[in-house]
């Protein structure tokens, strides 16, 4: 049997090769500056002689001391893209090969970091290459004959539905119209006949350069780009319209921040604004089925690494404090995310990445392991862990599916493909695997949460969802691929393990009144 590939995709979907990739812990915001700001910039001056790059500025919150800082900037040859004043969080380009350094030295500054180690004007990604699962005619054919009257067209093939009761939960209620979704991802192609019902446009924005672009369409991956945020999509909120497929929360809205570049690496200055565009916008939930380029694990034991970090966690908080909720892919990487050290050979991954073993306790994938973000594993047709699925004892929250390959496990009948069937870009549907595919699950199910429960705050939802999730005991010996080798070790009890965290997602629960 073949091998699963080991190859790191930056978006934690695993098409028909199941790439790899890590999340692990999180880094604590940084402690304010005690130094008092000065009207004079403390840096001196800089030339630009350097290729243009990316930066983060993570100031000490006041605005009094932005100001002051942004006149450091200037002088130390950055330009200011957006500000973002709620979080003292600072997107600037510079081609001053120094900038980093320099302006770390000026008042007020808590840290900053490049934000990649490619130039902007180039960015190669060769590790991303989703070859997707294509649903057949036949298979649609098929499927449709075999609904009933309360199934959509293709819904006999999605047996993630049942899996998590969330046909049953849709007799109850389909969802309120006033949640709404962000999937914060590759775009969403809202023409899509079964997202444009529930496509929210007044929540959606590129976000790509760090400043959120509201140009009509501006959030839809242009052709050739990635259809994963549309597959993403679907799952949450496709709506129960008769045709294609259903939804998790078919009756909630659905927006597209779109944060990936035409090359398919997510950079901090655009995971910050699509937080920050979710939370001013009273987006109730966010999904995150990324991790944030070029560092497959940040260190805050460098300078740049712990910047980024800083400032993705500090536009999440913002988020929550908001009311959103948020909620991450744990990725793809069959790690034990509790180990005491990973071997990461794929940073930076917009240049030249190179070996190196990471401490967990130093280094973090984000945003799946900021605090208070729900990091979902993934389960497969047979309800246990996903292959490819990371894991480990305190690092996941929930389990919910995410598809595995067909012959690992193999859905019962009519379904007939392990992976998880979704919308695609220009009207089609098609199977994908991943943590990226579980993520959209429990984002669907805590939207029914709210929906039943509309003035519950992310504490309590996030509560409510691992209180109603159904209990899922640690599945050893665990050898997926049923070769006599055993594949990964799970530790915990029933109630909370490293495979399934508090459980597997429970969406009739979600709609039933406590």
């Amino acid at each position: 049997m073949a091998h699963l590939g080991s190859r790191r995709g930056r978006v934690l979907a695993l098409p028909a090769g199941l790439a790899l990739t890590a999340s692990l812990g999180f880094l604590p915001s940084g402690a304010a500056s005690a130094a008092e700001a000065s009207d004079a910039p403390a840096v001196a001056t800089a030339a630009a002689t350097g290729e243009k790059l990316s930066y983060v500025v993570n100031t000490d919150g006041s605005r009094w001391t932005a100001s002051s800082v942004k006149k450091a900037i200037a002088a130390a040859g950055g330009e200011v893209v957006i500000a973002y004043d709620q979080i003292g969080v600072i997107v600037v380009h510079s081609t001053n090969p120094t900038f980093a350094q320099t302006i770390r030295k000026a008042r007020g500054v808590v840290s900053a970091g490049a934000t990649r180690t490619a130039p902007l004007s180039v960015q190669n990604d060769n590790s991303v290459g989703e070859a997707s699962q294509a649903l057949s005619p036949a298979e649609a054919k098929a499927a449709a004959a075999r609904a009933t009257d309360e199934q959509d067209a293709l819904e006999p093939l999605q047996w993630d539905l049942p899996a998590i009761k969330a046909d049953k939960a849709h007799q109850k209620t389909l969802g309120s119209k006033r949640v709404t979704v962000a999937v914060i991802d590759t775009g969403v192609d809202d023409t899509h006949p079964d997202l444009a019902p529930n496509f929210d446009t007044r929540a959606s924005a590129n976000c790509v350069t760090g400043k959120a672009d509201t140009t009509p369409g501006s959030w839809r991956p242009n052709p050739g780009e990635s259809d994963h945020g549309t597959h993403v999509a679907g799952t949450i909120a496709a709506a129960k319209n008769g045709i294609g497929i259903t939804g998790v929360a078919p009756g909630v809205k659905v927006s597209g921040i779109k944060v990936s570049t035409p090359d398919g690496f997510f950079y901090t200055e655009a995971v910050v604004c699509g937080f920050m565009w979710a939370a001013e916008k009273g987006v109730e939930i966010t999904n995150n089925s990324y991790y944030t380029d070029p560092w497959m694990f940040a260190c805050k034991t460098d300078a740049d690494q712990k910047a980024l970090v800083e400032a993705v966690t500090r536009a999440s908080r913002y988020a929550e404090k908001k009311g959103t909720v948020n909620v991450a892919a744990a990725g793809n990487s069959k790690f034990d995310l509790a180990a005491d050290e990973i071997v990461d050979n794929s940073s930076p991954n917009d240049t030249t990445p190179g070996d190196r073993v990471i401490d967990p306790k130093e280094c973090f994938d984000f945003p799946a392991q900021l605090p208070g973000v729900v990091t979902v594993s993934a389960t497969g047709a047979k309800d246990l862990k996903a292959s490819y699925s990371n894991y480990g004892l305190g690092v996941i929250d929930i389990a919910a599916p995410g598809g595995d390959r067909t012959e690992y496990q193999t859905p019962d009948a009519p379904a007939v493909n392990g992976r998880i069937l979704s919308t695609t870009v220009d009207g089609g549907y098609n199977y994908k695997a991943g943590t990226s595919m579980a993520s959209p699950h429990a984002a669907g199910v805590l939207a029914l949460l709210k929906s039943t429960h509309p003035w519950a705050g992310p504490t309590a939802l996030k509560a409510m969802l691992y209180a109603q999730a159904d209990d899922r005991a640690c599945t050893n010996p665990y050898d997926i691929e049923g070769d006599g080798t055993i594949d990964a070790v799970c530790e915990g009890g029933k109630a909370k393990n490293g495979f399934y965290g508090a459980g597997l997602v429970d969406a009739l629960d979600a709609v039933r009144k406590w």
